[in-house]
């Protein structure tokens, strides 16, 4: 019988997205999905929307705020997959990506086999993503795959990832004490569960950058930098699980490197604690280096007022280039109603131009 694989999305506010992304769900060319879609007390009309899509095939269910982790819970205790496609409320699948990844987990024939494929962010214009190769994008060890995207600062999106029942049973429930970087600590547990990661070139993902509210914004809030840090000494203590070598415990070191800039100097408690964890890899963490744009500051106001004029500046990058990019979607929008909606006839997504236009029926 052909596997079923069941599609979970965990949905928090995500009114503006959610109907575009149950739509690439329900556009995938595998024959046999289910689609669970848990909504974690939104504020907004997520639930609604999403209930709009209920059908034999497609479960909508809400529960009182309890986070992401919990909602992820939620919904694999509800699914009956023989493969599981973790997907966030506000990206896209590829028509074919679990289609392709399918076909690579019939060949390879082993449950304990992990699967990857290609992705790139966008705002709102998808057709402008770039899909840009890292390390990653290849066939790994468990270890190997560790190693690059610790020492290379790399991941991969949740809805990257094709992950067999077995697989996902053997690493456990997401951690519901993880407010940020869930994912990445979750996925950590997948990897070392798995014989290999394979890459799938041919499946794509869409991944939206949401804006400075996303859950994967650390801002000020103190619960997120310690769940960061949480999730940090996870990341150490599962590669070294593996190998305890030079070149794992240098990469270690330059994981943490990286992070630390988002708790100094402020949360001393907590850098001390990092400063212990990169001890037991033969190391110390450095004070964070500033661009020369913003050394002159730090001399007259200090490392705390020239850290948050930093996030607030690019915080306003990053909202300049999504309010653009908006801009130039509904220009582009109008002009395609202009043309009597014709689309490029190349794009895998020409049934979902434009997302917001179509009926339930479509």
């Amino acid at each position: 019988m052909t596997p079923l694989v069941s599609i979970l999305i965990p949905a928090y506010n995500a009114e503006p997205w959610i109907a575009d992304t149950i739509r690439s769900t329900l556009r995938q060319t595998w024959p046999r999905t289910e689609i669970i879609i848990v909504d974690d007390g939104s504020r907004d009309r997520t639930f609604e929307i999403a209930q709009q899509f209920s059908s034999d095939y497609v479960f909508v269910v809400t529960q009182e705020n309890q986070g992401a982790a919990a909602a992820r819970n939620r919904a694999f205790e509800l699914c009956q997959g023989d493969y599981i496609q973790w997907l966030d409320a506000d990206d896209l699948l590829w028509p074919d990506k679990i289609a392709k990844q399918m076909e690579a987990s019939d060949r390879c024939g082993s449950t304990r086999m992990l699967f990857s494929s290609a992705w790139a962010y966008f705002y709102y214009r998808w057709d402008r993503a770039n899909f840009t190769p890292t390390s990653l994008w290849c066939d790994l060890s468990p270890v190997e795959w560790l190693v690059h995207k610790m020492g290379q600062n790399l991941h991969m999106p949740n809805s990257t990832w094709l992950v067999s029942r077995e697989l996902t049973q053997a690493a456990g429930c997401w951690d519901r004490r993880l407010s940020l970087d869930d994912d990445g600590e979750y996925f950590c547990r997948v990897i070392l569960a798995s014989d290999a990661i394979r890459f799938v070139p041919e499946a794509k993902v869409l991944y939206r950058i949401s804006g400075c509210d996303s859950l994967s914004n650390v801002g000020e809030s103190r619960r997120k930098l310690q769940s960061q840090f949480l999730s940090m000494r996870f990341h150490v203590g599962y590669l070294r699980s593996l190998e305890d070598s030079d070149r794992v415990r240098a990469a270690c070191l330059k994981y943490l490197q990286r992070r630390f800039m988002r708790f100094y100097p402020e949360e001393v408690a907590l850098v001390n604690q990092l400063q212990q964890l990169a001890a037991t890899v033969g190391g110390r963490l450095d004070i964070p280096p500033l661009s020369w744009k913003y050394l002159w500051m730090q001399k007259l106001f200090g490392w705390t007022v020239t850290k948050r004029t930093r996030q607030h500046y690019n915080r306003w990058k990053s909202s300049a280039a999504r309010s653009w990019d908006k801009a130039l979607f509904y220009l582009g929008r109008q002009t395609l109603g202009a043309r009597s909606g014709s689309c490029n006839r190349k794009s895998p997504f020409n049934t979902l131009i434009p997302f917001n236009e179509h009926s339930k029926s479509s």
